[in-house]
């Protein structure tokens, strides 16, 4: 099953970010740990999202971070990719042939905030009216218009750790700024967290925490090396989330949120789905449960049931 890489690497591709670099060392560890016996190659590949220093909008943002890795794996010139899966594109809008072949444990799906080093504690409920709060989400961007509508959502592009340096240096252009904790865990940063926001409140994104390897789907010899690799638990609550993304017609630059909890217990999955207004309106949510044996089957019922109730008018209706 696995002579084909006895003699040559696994090459897998990653972006050249200190928390992707991160991320991808931890999976290193794991499939070595796994596959001692085969060499894992670590390519980095610079992004359009990376290179680009306006708007997401500009590139058509959907998957501006996966773009340039889809090339090189469809190409051959690496045989897996590693990426946050809520940075991935919506199944409608990806590149054809390409599968999750291994998908990591979920980490804390919930967003922070974080002030600059030296800032007293505080929390959003604190700031006081025109704080400028970085993002460059437009999920949190719609949050804050209906939570806090007296704080202003301002985009913000760069790394974590840039963004991070920036704040602290007062040349990001914003106050506070909104971050995601699995991402400061990775860095080692979580006591930048000054306030852990309420998930119930706080919406998390689709597929937030969650780290995937990608194989083409015509490499059977790839996808027989990762399978092992996957938490399966984290697989149900990824593919629940990502069908009702791809029933919606959404993507990491929608203002909407599908978050999924899988209840061993019950051998059931729960999905909760949320589409925002991005002029801070009354949100559209629903609630979908069923097997955990067929969480896709749930996720695209969620959401159906979220377009029925009108989110097509909030999104822009799906093409």
């Amino acid at each position: 099953m696995t002579s084909t890489f006895t003699t040559r690497p696994v090459r897998l591709g990653t972006r050249p970010s200190p928390m992707a670099m991160e991320q991808t060392a931890h999976f290193a560890e794991i499939f070595r740990s796994r596959h001692p016996g085969i060499c894992l190659e670590i390519v980095t590949i610079v992004s359009e999202g990376d290179r680009h220093r306006g708007p997401l909008s500009q590139l058509d943002g959907k998957g501006a971070f996966t773009r340039s890795a889809d090339t090189r794996l469809l190409d051959g010139r690496v045989e897996a990719t590693i990426s946050c899966a809520k940075d991935l594109p919506s199944p409608h809008d990806r590149a054809p042939d390409i599968t999750v072949g291994a998908v990591l444990p979920r980490e804390d799906a919930r967003d922070v905030l974080v002030l600059p080093s030296g800032h007293s504690p505080a929390t959003l409920a604190d700031l006081p009216p025109g704080t400028r709060v970085g993002t460059s989400a437009p999920r949190r961007a719609a949050l804050l218009r209906t939570l806090y509508p007296e704080l202003e959502p301002v985009a913000i592009r760069g790394n974590a750790d840039s963004r991070l340096s920036g704040l602290d240096s007062g040349t990001l252009g914003v106050d506070v700024m909104i971050a995601a904790l699995a991402g400061l865990h990775r860095l080692g940063l979580a006591e930048r967290a000054s306030q852990i926001l309420d998930p119930t409140q706080w919406l998390p994104a689709s597929g937030a925490g969650i780290i995937v390897i990608e194989h083409r789907s015509d490499d059977p010899t790839t996808a027989n090396l990762l399978a092992p690799l996957t938490h399966h638990p984290t697989r149900i609550v990824l593919d629940a989330e990502r069908a009702a993304l791809a029933t919606l017609h959404g993507d990491c630059l929608t203002a909407a949120s599908v978050h999924a909890v899988h209840d061993p217990a019950a051998e059931s999955v729960t999905v909760h789905a949320v589409v925002l207004d991005p002029a801070g309106g009354t949100p559209i949510r629903t609630i979908a449960s069923g097997p955990d044996t067929h969480p896709a089957r749930t996720g695209r019922r969620a959401g159906k049931q979220l377009l029925n109730a009108g989110a097509a008018a909030l999104m822009g209706s799906p093409s």
